[in-house]
Protein backbone atom coordinates (compact mmCIF):
# COMPACT_ATOMS: atom_id res chain seq x y z
CA UNK A 1 0.00 0.00 0.00
CA UNK A 2 0.93 3.58 -0.95
CA UNK A 3 0.89 7.05 0.61
CA UNK A 4 -0.20 9.47 -2.02
CA UNK A 5 2.98 11.89 -0.74
CA UNK A 6 5.35 9.00 -1.03
CA UNK A 7 3.86 7.47 -4.38
CA UNK A 8 6.62 4.79 -5.69
CA UNK A 9 4.33 3.14 -8.38
CA UNK A 10 4.39 -0.66 -9.03
CA UNK A 11 2.58 -0.77 -12.31
CA UNK A 12 4.71 -0.79 -15.50
CA UNK A 13 3.72 1.92 -18.70
CA UNK A 14 0.40 3.72 -17.76
CA UNK A 15 -0.05 4.59 -14.23
CA UNK A 16 -3.89 6.04 -14.56
CA UNK A 17 -6.84 5.36 -17.34
CA UNK A 18 -9.12 2.45 -18.14
CA UNK A 19 -13.20 3.76 -20.13
CA UNK A 20 -13.97 0.53 -17.99
CA UNK A 21 -16.26 -0.43 -15.24
CA UNK A 22 -14.99 -3.89 -14.96
CA UNK A 23 -11.17 -4.51 -16.92
CA UNK A 24 -8.75 -5.62 -14.29
CA UNK A 25 -8.49 -3.24 -11.28
CA UNK A 26 -4.52 -1.87 -11.38
CA UNK A 27 -4.49 1.17 -9.64
CA UNK A 28 -6.83 2.26 -6.95
CA UNK A 29 -7.11 5.59 -4.71
CA UNK A 30 -8.82 5.45 -1.49
CA UNK A 31 -9.07 7.45 1.53
CA UNK A 32 -8.77 6.92 5.16
CA UNK A 33 -11.66 7.79 7.29
CA UNK A 34 -11.71 11.01 8.75
CA UNK A 35 -12.56 11.20 12.50
CA UNK A 36 -15.89 12.76 13.78
CA UNK A 37 -15.40 16.58 14.35
CA UNK A 38 -17.78 15.96 17.11
CA UNK A 39 -20.51 13.15 18.66
CA UNK A 40 -23.23 14.90 16.16
CA UNK A 41 -21.55 15.09 13.04
CA UNK A 42 -23.52 11.69 11.98
CA UNK A 43 -26.94 13.29 12.23
CA UNK A 44 -25.53 16.07 9.95
CA UNK A 45 -24.79 13.61 7.93
CA UNK A 46 -28.02 11.39 7.86
CA UNK A 47 -26.36 8.40 9.46
CA UNK A 48 -27.99 6.49 11.27
CA UNK A 49 -26.25 6.48 14.27
CA UNK A 50 -23.10 7.62 15.69
CA UNK A 51 -19.55 6.72 14.02
CA UNK A 52 -17.53 4.04 15.86
CA UNK A 53 -14.10 4.96 14.23
CA UNK A 54 -11.75 2.49 15.56
CA UNK A 55 -13.75 0.02 13.78
CA UNK A 56 -14.40 2.26 10.98
CA UNK A 57 -10.49 2.47 10.61
CA UNK A 58 -10.09 -1.49 10.69
CA UNK A 59 -12.87 -2.17 8.72
CA UNK A 60 -10.89 0.36 6.01
CA UNK A 61 -7.82 -1.32 6.76
CA UNK A 62 -9.32 -4.82 6.12
CA UNK A 63 -11.35 -3.30 3.31
CA UNK A 64 -7.91 -2.23 1.42
CA UNK A 65 -6.03 -5.30 2.45
CA UNK A 66 -8.58 -7.24 0.43
CA UNK A 67 -8.47 -4.61 -2.94
CA UNK A 68 -3.78 -5.27 -2.56
CA UNK A 69 -5.09 -9.39 -2.55
CA UNK A 70 -6.94 -9.08 -5.76
CA UNK A 71 -4.14 -7.50 -7.19
CA UNK A 72 -4.25 -4.11 -7.08
CA UNK A 73 -1.89 -1.17 -6.21
CA UNK A 74 -3.74 0.66 -3.58
CA UNK A 75 -2.95 4.49 -3.11
CA UNK A 76 -3.74 5.79 0.32
CA UNK A 77 -4.93 9.49 0.93
CA UNK A 78 -5.32 11.24 3.96
CA UNK A 79 -6.74 11.24 6.90
CA UNK A 80 -8.74 14.09 5.58
CA UNK A 81 -10.13 17.04 8.09
CA UNK A 82 -12.06 15.57 10.74
CA UNK A 83 -15.64 15.97 10.01
CA UNK A 84 -15.11 15.22 6.38
CA UNK A 85 -17.40 12.09 7.27
CA UNK A 86 -18.57 11.39 3.49
CA UNK A 87 -14.81 11.61 2.24
CA UNK A 88 -14.37 8.24 2.60
CA UNK A 89 -16.24 7.89 -0.57
CA UNK A 90 -13.51 8.26 -3.02
CA UNK A 91 -15.42 7.59 -5.79
CA UNK A 92 -17.71 10.36 -6.36
CA UNK A 93 -15.85 13.73 -6.57
CA UNK A 94 -14.22 12.87 -9.90
CA UNK A 95 -13.98 10.51 -13.07
CA UNK A 96 -10.97 8.94 -14.57
CA UNK A 97 -10.45 8.80 -18.17
CA UNK A 98 -8.12 7.47 -20.94
CA UNK A 99 -7.32 11.49 -21.73
CA UNK A 100 -6.83 12.57 -17.57
CA UNK A 101 -9.19 13.22 -14.13
CA UNK A 102 -12.31 15.06 -14.17
CA UNK A 103 -12.94 16.56 -11.24
CA UNK A 104 -17.36 16.70 -10.73
CA UNK A 105 -19.07 19.31 -8.37
CA UNK A 106 -21.14 17.31 -5.44
CA UNK A 107 -24.93 18.07 -5.19
CA UNK A 108 -24.72 17.22 -1.44
CA UNK A 109 -23.33 20.57 -0.11
CA UNK A 110 -21.51 19.14 2.91
CA UNK A 111 -19.09 17.13 0.09
CA UNK A 112 -17.94 20.20 -2.04
CA UNK A 113 -14.83 20.06 -0.08
CA UNK A 114 -13.89 16.87 -1.48
CA UNK A 115 -13.12 18.07 -5.26
CA UNK A 116 -10.02 19.88 -3.46
CA UNK A 117 -8.96 16.64 -1.71
CA UNK A 118 -9.08 14.71 -5.23
CA UNK A 119 -7.52 17.44 -6.61
CA UNK A 120 -4.15 17.87 -4.55
CA UNK A 121 -4.46 13.74 -5.01
CA UNK A 122 -3.90 14.02 -8.91
CA UNK A 123 -1.63 16.47 -9.49
CA UNK A 124 0.68 15.05 -6.48
CA UNK A 125 0.16 11.46 -8.45
CA UNK A 126 1.35 13.37 -11.71
CA UNK A 127 -2.34 12.80 -13.36
CA UNK A 128 -3.48 15.31 -15.40
CA UNK A 129 -6.95 17.17 -15.28
CA UNK A 130 -8.62 17.74 -18.11
CA UNK A 131 -11.86 19.44 -17.19
CA UNK A 132 -13.83 20.60 -13.94
CA UNK A 133 -17.57 21.03 -13.38
CA UNK A 134 -18.34 24.52 -12.39
CA UNK A 135 -21.68 26.00 -10.30
CA UNK A 136 -24.10 25.63 -11.02
CA UNK A 137 -23.86 22.25 -12.44
CA UNK A 138 -23.69 19.53 -10.32
CA UNK A 139 -21.80 15.73 -10.94
CA UNK A 140 -21.55 13.23 -8.81
CA UNK A 141 -19.44 10.07 -9.55
CA UNK A 142 -21.54 7.62 -8.38
CA UNK A 143 -24.65 8.90 -11.21
CA UNK A 144 -21.98 7.52 -13.71
CA UNK A 145 -21.28 4.33 -15.33
CA UNK A 146 -19.03 3.21 -18.45
CA UNK A 147 -21.40 1.53 -20.27
CA UNK A 148 -18.13 0.54 -22.91
CA UNK A 149 -15.13 2.53 -23.53
CA UNK A 150 -16.82 5.38 -25.40
CA UNK A 151 -20.60 5.47 -24.03
CA UNK A 152 -21.07 7.01 -20.48
CA UNK A 153 -24.68 6.83 -18.78
CA UNK A 154 -25.04 9.21 -16.26
CA UNK A 155 -28.27 9.92 -14.11
CA UNK A 156 -30.17 13.04 -13.92
CA UNK A 157 -31.57 13.44 -10.15
CA UNK A 158 -31.10 15.44 -6.70
CA UNK A 159 -27.23 15.09 -6.82
CA UNK A 160 -26.68 15.32 -10.60
CA UNK A 161 -28.33 18.83 -12.58
CA UNK A 162 -29.01 18.89 -16.17
CA UNK A 163 -26.59 21.85 -15.77
CA UNK A 164 -23.83 19.36 -14.95
CA UNK A 165 -24.15 16.75 -17.26
CA UNK A 166 -23.80 19.67 -20.42
CA UNK A 167 -20.21 20.77 -18.51
CA UNK A 168 -19.77 16.87 -18.16
CA UNK A 169 -20.64 16.12 -21.98
CA UNK A 170 -18.56 19.61 -23.76
CA UNK A 171 -15.40 17.95 -21.17
CA UNK A 172 -15.80 14.63 -23.04
CA UNK A 173 -16.80 14.68 -26.25
CA UNK A 174 -13.76 16.12 -28.04
CA UNK A 175 -11.95 12.77 -26.65
CA UNK A 176 -14.79 10.38 -28.45
CA UNK A 177 -16.99 9.74 -25.69
CA UNK A 178 -20.73 10.14 -25.86
CA UNK A 179 -23.10 10.80 -22.89
CA UNK A 180 -26.38 9.37 -22.26
CA UNK A 181 -28.93 10.97 -19.98
CA UNK A 182 -30.44 8.58 -17.78
CA UNK A 183 -33.66 9.56 -15.54
CA UNK A 184 -33.40 9.03 -11.87
CA UNK A 185 -36.57 8.55 -9.91
CA UNK A 186 -37.77 10.30 -6.79
CA UNK A 187 -37.47 7.22 -4.07
CA UNK A 188 -36.99 9.19 -0.65
CA UNK A 189 -36.24 13.01 -2.32
CA UNK A 190 -33.37 14.82 -1.95
CA UNK A 191 -32.99 14.20 1.43
CA UNK A 192 -31.54 10.87 1.11
CA UNK A 193 -28.70 9.59 -1.87
CA UNK A 194 -29.60 7.79 -4.84
CA UNK A 195 -27.09 7.06 -7.83
CA UNK A 196 -27.48 5.77 -10.88
CA UNK A 197 -24.91 3.21 -9.45
CA UNK A 198 -27.33 2.29 -6.51
CA UNK A 199 -29.27 0.12 -8.85
CA UNK A 200 -26.87 -0.95 -11.55
CA UNK A 201 -23.49 -2.47 -11.08
CA UNK A 202 -21.68 -3.92 -14.68
CA UNK A 203 -19.32 -6.88 -13.37
CA UNK A 204 -18.58 -7.84 -17.10
CA UNK A 205 -18.91 -6.82 -20.73
CA UNK A 206 -23.12 -6.34 -20.82
CA UNK A 207 -23.66 -7.87 -17.59
CA UNK A 208 -24.93 -5.62 -14.44
CA UNK A 209 -26.13 -6.27 -10.81
CA UNK A 210 -29.60 -4.51 -10.64
CA UNK A 211 -32.50 -3.40 -8.75
CA UNK A 212 -34.91 -3.54 -11.71
CA UNK A 213 -37.80 -1.38 -9.49
CA UNK A 214 -35.84 1.49 -9.47
CA UNK A 215 -34.44 1.69 -13.25
CA UNK A 216 -36.77 3.15 -15.98
CA UNK A 217 -38.17 1.67 -18.66
CA UNK A 218 -35.89 3.40 -21.28
CA UNK A 219 -33.38 2.59 -19.50
CA UNK A 220 -33.84 -1.13 -19.13
CA UNK A 221 -34.73 -1.30 -23.00
CA UNK A 222 -31.46 0.31 -23.89
CA UNK A 223 -29.45 -2.23 -21.97
CA UNK A 224 -31.18 -4.80 -23.37
CA UNK A 225 -31.04 -3.31 -27.06
CA UNK A 226 -27.05 -3.43 -26.11
CA UNK A 227 -27.16 -7.24 -25.43
CA UNK A 228 -27.21 -6.67 -21.69
CA UNK A 229 -28.06 -9.74 -19.51
CA UNK A 230 -28.85 -9.02 -15.52
CA UNK A 231 -28.62 -10.40 -11.95
CA UNK A 232 -31.03 -9.17 -10.00
CA UNK A 233 -31.54 -8.16 -6.43
CA UNK A 234 -34.35 -9.05 -4.54
CA UNK A 235 -35.94 -6.22 -2.71
CA UNK A 236 -34.96 -6.91 0.91
CA UNK A 237 -31.11 -6.82 -0.25
CA UNK A 238 -31.56 -2.86 -2.29
CA UNK A 239 -30.70 -1.09 0.86
CA UNK A 240 -27.72 -3.68 2.35
CA UNK A 241 -25.93 -3.01 -0.85
CA UNK A 242 -26.61 -5.66 -3.15
CA UNK A 243 -26.67 -3.99 -5.82
CA UNK A 244 -23.23 -1.79 -5.05
CA UNK A 245 -20.78 -4.26 -6.56
CA UNK A 246 -17.31 -3.62 -7.33
CA UNK A 247 -16.06 -5.24 -10.17
CA UNK A 248 -11.95 -6.50 -9.79
CA UNK A 249 -12.12 -8.13 -12.58
CA UNK A 250 -14.43 -9.55 -15.54
CA UNK A 251 -16.68 -11.73 -13.02
CA UNK A 252 -14.65 -11.38 -10.00
CA UNK A 253 -16.29 -8.95 -7.62
CA UNK A 254 -16.16 -7.12 -4.09
CA UNK A 255 -19.57 -7.16 -2.28
CA UNK A 256 -20.24 -5.90 1.24
CA UNK A 257 -21.58 -8.70 3.49
CA UNK A 258 -25.66 -8.81 4.47
CA UNK A 259 -26.77 -9.81 0.98
CA UNK A 260 -26.61 -13.40 0.95
CA UNK A 261 -29.21 -14.38 -2.03
CA UNK A 262 -27.45 -11.71 -4.08
CA UNK A 263 -23.96 -13.15 -3.65
CA UNK A 264 -25.21 -16.90 -4.47
CA UNK A 265 -26.91 -15.21 -7.74
CA UNK A 266 -23.34 -13.84 -8.72
CA UNK A 267 -21.80 -17.35 -7.89
CA UNK A 268 -24.54 -19.01 -9.82
CA UNK A 269 -23.71 -16.75 -12.70
CA UNK A 270 -19.91 -18.07 -12.74
CA UNK A 271 -18.32 -15.14 -10.73
CA UNK A 272 -15.83 -15.36 -7.81
CA UNK A 273 -17.49 -13.03 -4.85
CA UNK A 274 -15.09 -11.98 -2.43
CA UNK A 275 -16.93 -10.63 0.92
CA UNK A 276 -15.75 -7.67 3.10
CA UNK A 277 -16.88 -6.33 6.54
CA UNK A 278 -18.65 -2.77 5.99
CA UNK A 279 -20.70 -2.14 9.01
CA UNK A 280 -19.35 1.21 9.50
CA UNK A 281 -17.80 1.92 6.42
CA UNK A 282 -20.82 0.62 4.14
CA UNK A 283 -23.93 0.14 6.33
CA UNK A 284 -23.91 2.92 8.67
CA UNK A 285 -22.81 5.65 5.44
CA UNK A 286 -25.25 4.13 2.87
CA UNK A 287 -22.22 3.26 0.66
CA UNK A 288 -21.06 0.14 -0.58
CA UNK A 289 -17.86 -0.78 -2.30
CA UNK A 290 -17.99 1.51 -5.28
CA UNK A 291 -18.19 3.84 -3.17
CA UNK A 292 -15.53 3.61 -1.34
CA UNK A 293 -12.76 3.55 -4.09
CA UNK A 294 -11.75 5.80 -7.07
CA UNK A 295 -10.48 3.28 -10.02
CA UNK A 296 -7.33 5.08 -11.55
CA UNK A 297 -6.34 2.47 -13.38
CA UNK A 298 -7.82 -0.43 -15.28
CA UNK A 299 -6.90 -2.57 -18.03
Amino acid sequence: MTLVMEQTTKTTGRAWGGQSMVASLKRVLVRKPAPPATEDDFAEFAYPRAVDHRQTEREHDAFCGLLEQAGAEVVLAGPDEAGLLDAIFAYDPSLMTDAGAILLLPGKALRLPEVDLAERSYRELGIPVIGRIEAPGTVEGGDIVWLDDQTLAVGRGYRTNDEGIRQLREVVEPHGIEVMTVDLPHWRGPGECLHLMSFVSPIADALAVVYLPLMSVPFVEELQWRGWSFIEVPDEEFESHGCNVLALAPKRVLVCNGSPVTRARLEAAGCSVVVYDGDEISHNRAGGPTCLTRPILRA
